[in-house]
């Protein structure tokens, strides 16, 4: 295909990817709130914009390709921002979501990660491949030409399902609750059982995505908090802390389990993704240098030479120019954080050195984060992990020049790990795109610049989407007004380590036994590799299932169990990605309905809950309540949806081509 012949970057691919990008980004920012977890894309993405341009009088492979990277940004922008910035709202340095500085982080901080990964192409798409998972998936899609209109009408039922019971839920109508749970004391007290599950189709459809293994990890790790270590600490050792035994005196079992989870047991995840991020750098180290080292000698050896359109970056000089003036703002902002405290001498001088902290950890992270992307796919991205790390690190240089007991101290630990974490993101999104461009014969630069364009798009409506959120359903702990927030896992994590490191007062003997499991999976896991098994143990994985309730693990573990069965029906072996690929293509869009539904529809119920000021807003008499039963009834309906979906498939049929 000839690229400079056929349009990519016109006028209706690019706003129909901010558009995309825009809706996805918000329905991610929800999902990941909720569930601590992002899904990638491009695929539904693919699918949307082959249907979309086919009306409009029928769009080239590369503009859909286009749309795909631009709409893509929409969950990286998200996963960048949900995992940081609400850390702000929990240590009670802001009250809502500023908008400037919102979209200064979170578009700043994309747009460089789109500078920072450029390159980073040459090496680890052309030179030394990389099988980037969800890129060929992308270019395979785009490849087949498909008919869109099955796949649009797969998207537009599940979201219908998916946003009408979120609807029917608790924050809506009420007729179906959010969980269903049991719990009992035994042994005069001493031993504590809980069982749980979330009743919510998006988790069901995230767990379709990312299948069985991650499915089994996560659960796996909720168990050892929720089966064994909590029914210990009620067993062994509550009786010897005082606070918390006073907290629980007549409270349920089920308020037990919680009270002793989110006080003590959960920091045992805490420990686990400090292991984890540290684990994930350092295993990285060679391939790191290495991709960097090949990126810039690639830079540097085209320079002044006839370079084709499909091998066309964005210029280097444009480049650095553009790195300059990113950098400018944020340095600024991070002067105007620094200066907030009165006893810092050299406000100036700080926050250039967290601008220059920000700059190094960024391309450093960028640079894991694509080689991460590559191996396990954007979805798996332990970018969390990632963001740990920058704050650790950050935090070990501010406590030096500002004190353990600065007061904005893990402020600005925050703030760097926000952009960073954004970039980050986006760099791994990028070159996922970038690898589906590829195949596909597309040029680079317009990716680029599309990526770019996109992960600003989104940065523009993140502070009211998240103010919004916020309002109607609280964010992090319970409060008497929102006894059930949004859990927000990854910023409750990076608002624990900052302030751990200035001043503030962690379970330190729980977050030491966490980092001795999380090694403890690491070995596992090693062990498991050498053995060259197909099974694996991410750490991230496990640590994310320690540190969330149990009931959200389950219905993820559920979701892969009917990936896994699809699959198993259609016969298909494990290593043969493409085909594995093909015949979950319906599912994942079914999946993905689910999850764009329900998320939307969350945040369309926050408008009259906030308007009215009332959670009861849309509540129906109590006659139309059904109990927790029914609520099982109906996610076993949408589960078997989900798999009569998936097993319908053909995956030995050629695809018509459009």
């Amino acid at each position: 295909m000839n690229s400079e012949q056929t349009p990519q970057l016109t006028l209706r691919a690019v706003v129909l990817a901010i558009v995309l990008a825009m809706i996805l980004s918000a329905a991610n920012a929800y999902l990941g709130l909720f569930a601590g977890l992002t899904i990638a894309t491009a695929i539904p993405a693919a699918v949307v914009s082959m249907g979309v341009l086919r009306l409009l009088g029928g769009g080239t492979i590369l503009e859909n390709n286009i749309v795909q990277t631009g709409a893509s940004a929409g969950s990286s922008i998200a996963a960048g921002v949900i995992f940081t910035i609400p850390a702000l709202i929990i240590m009670g340095y802001w009250q809502d979501f500023r908008y400037s500085w919102v979209l200064a982080i979170a578009g700043l901080g994309g747009l460089l990660g789109v500078l920072f990964s450029v390159p980073l192409r040459r090496t680890m798409i052309v030179e030394e491949p990389l099988p980037f998972p969800e890129g060929k998936a992308a270019a395979e899609v785009l490849k087949a030409g498909e008919n869109p209109g099955p796949g649009i009408r797969i998207l537009a039922f599940s979201a219908a399902v998916g946003g009408f019971l979120k609807l029917a839920a608790a924050s809506g109508l009420k007729m179906i609750p959010d969980s269903w749970a049991t719990a009992g004391f035994f042994a005069n007290g001493k031993g504590l059982a809980y069982l749980g599950t979330n009743l919510s189709p998006a988790l069901l459809g995230v767990g379709y995505i990312v299948g069985l293994n991650i499915g089994i990890v996560v659960l796996s790790g909720a168990v050892l908090s929720w089966h064994i270590a909590i029914p210990l600490y009620n067993a062994l050792f509550l009786g010897s802390d005082p606070a918390l035994a006073a907290q629980v005196a007549g409270a349920s079992a089920v308020d037990t389990a919680f009270a002793i989870w989110s006080t003590k047991v959960r920091y045992l995840g805490v420990g686990a993704m400090l292991v984890g991020g540290v684990w994930t750098l350092f295993s990285l180290r060679k391939s790191l240098a290495s991709g960097i080292r090949s990126g810039f000698a690639a830079a540097r050896k085209a320079k002044g030479e006839a370079v084709a359109e499909t091998d066309r970056d964005l210029p280097m000089k444009w480049m650095l120019i553009a790195l300059v003036v990113f950098v400018i703002p944020l340095a600024v902002l991070y002067h105007a954080i620094v200066s907030s405290d009165a006893s810092v001498s050299s406000p100036w001088a700080i926050g250039i050195l967290m601008t220059i902290i920000m700059i190094v950890a960024g391309f450093l992270f960028v640079s894991v984060s694509a080689y991460l992307a590559g191996l396990v796919g954007s979805s798996n991205n332990p970018v969390s992990g990632i963001t740990i790390a920058t704050i650790l690190f950050a935090s070990v240089i501010l406590v030096f020049l500002l004190g353990r007991d600065s007061p904005i101290g893990a402020v600005a630990a925050i703030m760097i790990g926000a952009v960073v974490c954004c970039a980050a993101a986006v760099g791994g999104d990028n070159l996922q795109d970038l690898k589906a461009g590829y195949i596909v014969g597309a040029t680079p630069w317009k990716q680029q610049l599309m990526l770019a364009i996109g992960a600003f798009s989104c940065a523009l409506i993140m502070a009211p989407v998240l103010n919004l959120l916020a309002a109607a359903y609280g964010i992090g702990a319970p409060t008497a007004e929102h006894p059930n927030p949004l859990a927000a896992p990854q910023a409750m994590l990076m608002a624990s380590v900052a302030k751990g490191m200035f001043g503030g007062k962690l379970p330190w003997d729980m977050i030491a036994i966490g980092g001795a499991i999380g090694a403890a999976i690491i070995a596992l896991d090693e062990w498991l590799k050498a053995r060259g098994a197909k099974f694996r143990v991410p750490v991230l994985a496990a640590a994310i299932g320690i540190y969330l309730p149990l009931e959200l693990m389950v219905p993820i573990f559920l979701g892969g169990l009917i990936s896994h069965f699809v699959q198993k029906k259609h016969k298909v072996s494990d290593d043969d990605e493409l085909e594995k690929d093909r015949i979950h293509r319906p599912g994942t869009l079914f999946s993905a309905g689910l999850i764009t539904g329900e998320a939307l529809m969350g945040i369309a119920i926050a408008v009259p809950i906030v308007v009215s000021g009332s959670a009861e807003v849309l509540a129906l008499p109590e006659a139309w309540h059904f109990n927790q039963w029914i609520g099982l009834v109906v996610l076993a309906v949408v589960g078997w949806l989900l798999y009569r979906t998936g097993s319908k498939s053909r995956p030995h049929q050629e695809l018509p081509v459009e």
